[in-house]
């Protein structure tokens, strides 16, 4: 790797120039350090062309679904942080909220949800506002007001998940690699020291190639870097708690109860649990699973999720490529595969109802398409990771589109 060329701009959506065009520019070096957050675009491509992911377990992912409250200040106790599991997800789903209480009187609340559940009826996005109407956070609510929506994957794999982190010319760092405490649902310090380490690792290496005539710093694979984060206290805090998400497999209970224990035991425990099933791979047929009804929308608690995705300021350029695409080797999979095995599963887990299936006009046969509302798309690739077999291409749009978050 050289470096990054950034996406040319003014392309319009038949692929032709417009007058807006300017070609993007390459970002050239000796080392480059993706950290691009989770499921980043450039860093799965260099994964699979270097084999980075070879003796690792497949990468886990959860759907974080958040609003952000101004609420009155009679319910405001700034500082306060609450996480709660279970309820209203069933025993066998991993997940579950967080409510943080941020000064002068902002409540940031969301959901979390595993990837790897089973059921294809249920709806991230549907559980987080049926979890708003429990007694004691409509209580909570009570007088306030939504004032932002959002919505991101974030790593779940934990240390099983870690990629090799070199290859010639560059380094992953943060969440592109998976650098995230899973039972604190926190990342933010792990990639600041991960990336602090790349750059160490690659300053160093490259002042001893520069004085030596025999390297090539150009395709230089800084490989003391991964040993650096393997002696570091990243390492040893994702090690600590590397059962505590897949023991969740088992249930809810069972998971609880392994999770704190392992937690006591600071993970001395002499096993690793390991897995070989992507998230998509978990899904059931939807005639093993069970519909799910969920409470219509009352608008003072609970949002209409297109009444919800205006909150998010999203905005993508009309006239420009569509950056969700179906992959050419997956065409078949929408129709063939998805609605008709699974119910088409990615018109619940949307968080932003980018994806329905939909009559083709004119047809008496019954027969249906997938149509694809990129415009309404928040950025949070869920659909790149859990729809069967992976059918979507999640491309960069045109820099400046997508979601304009406030307060998040």
């Amino acid at each position: 790797m050289i470096g990054v060329q950034l996406r040319d701009v003014g392309i319009s959506k038949d692929g032709k120039e417009k007058d807006s065009f300017e070609p993007g520019m390459q970002l050239l070096g000796r080392q480059t350090i993706l950290a691009e957050g989770c499921r980043g675009s450039l860093s799965e491509r260099i994964m699979q062309q270097y084999g980075l992911r070879e003796g690792a377990s497949p990468q886990h992912y959860g759907l974080g679904v958040k609003e952000v409250w101004e609420i009155r200040p009679e319910n405001h106790v700034a500082g306060t942080v609450t996480h709660t599991v279970g309820w209203p997800l069933d025993n066998r789903t991993y997940g579950g909220s967080f409510i943080y209480h941020m000064a002068p009187n902002l409540l940031h609340i969301g959901m979390v949800v595993g990837l790897d559940y089973s059921n294809p009826y249920l709806s991230p996005y549907q559980e987080f506002q049926k979890f708003k109407q429990h007694p004691r956070v409509k209580a909570l609510l009570e007088g306030g007001t939504c004032v932002s929506y959002g919505a991101r994957c974030l790593n779940e794999g934990g240390l099983q998940a870690i990629p090799k982190l070199t290859f010639p010319g560059g380094m992953l760092s943060g969440c592109s690699a998976g650098f995230l405490n899973v039972p604190k649902i926190k990342g933010s310090h792990t990639a600041m020291k991960t990336g602090m380490l790349a750059g160490e690792s690659a300053a160093e290496a490259l002042l001893e190639s520069s004085s030596s005539s025999s390297s090539s710093s150009s395709r230089l694979e800084v490989v003391q870097y991964e040993q650096n984060v393997k002696a570091s206290w990243v390492w040893e805090e994702l090690d600590i708690v590397r059962n505590f998400k897949p023991a969740w497999h088992a249930g809810m209970w069972p998971g609880l109860a392994y999770g704190g224990a392992s937690l006591l035991a600071r993970g001395q425990e002499p096993w690793t649990f390991r897995w070989s099933k992507r998230d998509s791979e978990y899904t059931k047929p939807a005639s093993e699973c069970n519909q799910i009804d969920y409470p219509k929308p009352d608008g003072v608690y609970s949002f209409d999720l297109l009444e919800n995705l205006a909150r998010s300021g999203v905005n993508h350029e009309h006239d420009q490529p569509a950056h969700l695409k179906v992959k050419a080797t997956h065409k078949s999979v929408p129709l063939e595969v998805s609605l008709p095995r699974y119910a088409g599963p990615e018109g619940r887990f949307c968080p932003a109802k980018v994806y329905e299936y939909v009559p083709v006009e004119g047809a008496t046969d019954g027969s249906m398409r997938l149509q694809i509302n990129a415009q309404n798309c928040v950025h949070c690739k869920c659909c790149s990771i859990k729809t069967p077999e992976e059918y979507i291409d999640w491309t960069v749009p045109e820099g400046g589109g997508g979601p304009q978050y406030s307060a998040m």
